[in-house]
């Protein structure tokens, strides 16, 4: 991405979490310890996913897509902000910035649509269990994963190419651990208008646009289960199968919801950072605690793969 001629600030510095030298040592540890347990969760479910063949289903094709994300999104973020952690304010190059802004969004956007993909295959699993195997067929389901992967990314490619037309002169302090946009476009000296109104709208639209396929896909399995299914046990039997997809589903979207639907401008800079905190830090790792504490095939296949490789 061309850096213009205008731009006079060739750096940032990223101001990080907080510079009260206790909260850094508490910070540090916890949000490594965190980021620790992100890598080693998403990194078992994806080995267990491949190399056990019960679980080359698309239910679990989508959960390998989505540890994969889990591990990319943190670690655009994390390990910056823990070296901001342990050294103070750290600098960041006007390329490096746009490069941390375009991954977070690519991966970030990627998994808002990947999430409304997993719906759709608990909806059918569930509602339609004879159509299954036909409407789930391998192609459909790396279909919408590519579909995931390609949107976020091409969302993010509008974001970092218009960003990178923006001059930046002066004050260059980002009020953040990592480059977004919202801190950026406030130091910017060029107009932001259309900055702004693409985060607005095409931000929010990416975030509530799988959102609006989401929730139908639950309001028909719930009432599919409480029309269709008799038993008390038959009912739930199915629904823990949706469980933990709507758990992480609800870690994901309660922050992001608060984050980047708007008003974007009136937004007090704590909250954003609290929030982006949430999502991009805490949420990755507890995914895999949500999947594996509540499905007992992952459970089963996770002793397997460890008795073989013991």
């Amino acid at each position: 991405l061309a850096m213009l001629n205008q731009t006079e600030v060739r750096e940032f510095l990223l101001l990080g979490l907080t510079n009260i030298q206790g909260l850094q040592h508490f910070f540090f540890t916890s949000f490594l310890l965190l980021y620790l347990a992100t890598l080693l969760g998403n990194s078992v479910i994806v080995i267990v996913v491949i190399s056990e063949p019960r679980l080359h289903t698309p239910m679990y094709f989508f959960l390998g897509n989505l540890s994969c994300l889990d591990i990319f999104y943190s670690t655009v973020t994390v390990p910056k902000m823990l070296t901001g952690l342990l050294f103070g304010y750290q600098s960041i190059s006007f390329g490096g910035c746009l490069a941390q802004l375009h991954f977070f969004h690519f991966l970030g956007s990627a998994e808002a649509v990947l999430l409304a993909g997993m719906a759709y295959d608990r909806y059918v699993a569930i509602c339609n269990p004879l159509y299954y195997a036909l409407v789930m067929t391998p192609r459909t389901c790396l279909l919408l994963a590519v579909a995931s992967w390609s949107t976020g990314f091409v969302h993010a490619t509008v974001h970092s190419v218009m960003t990178s037309q923006l001059s930046f002169c002066g004050h260059n302090q980002i009020q953040h651990f990592f480059c977004d946009i919202k801190p950026l476009l406030n130091l910017a000296c060029s107009r932001t208008t259309l900055n702004m109104a693409l985060l607005n709208v095409v931000t929010t639209s990416i975030v509530l646009g799988p959102f609006t396929l989401i929730v139908p896909s639950y309001l028909y399995i719930i009432s599919f289960l409480f029309c269709k299914v008799q038993s008390q046990e038959g009912r739930w039997k199915l629904f823990s199968t949706c469980a933990s997809h709507l758990t992480v589903v609800a870690l994901f979207y309660i922050p992001v919801l608060f984050n980047y639907t708007p008003p974007s401008s009136g937004n007090s800079i704590q909250k954003d950072v609290q929030v982006t905190l949430m999502y991009s830090a805490v949420t990755p790792a507890l995914n895999p605690l949500v999947y594996t504490l509540r499905n007992q095939e992952v459970k089963t296949a996770l002793k397997k793969t460890l008795w073989r490789k013991l």
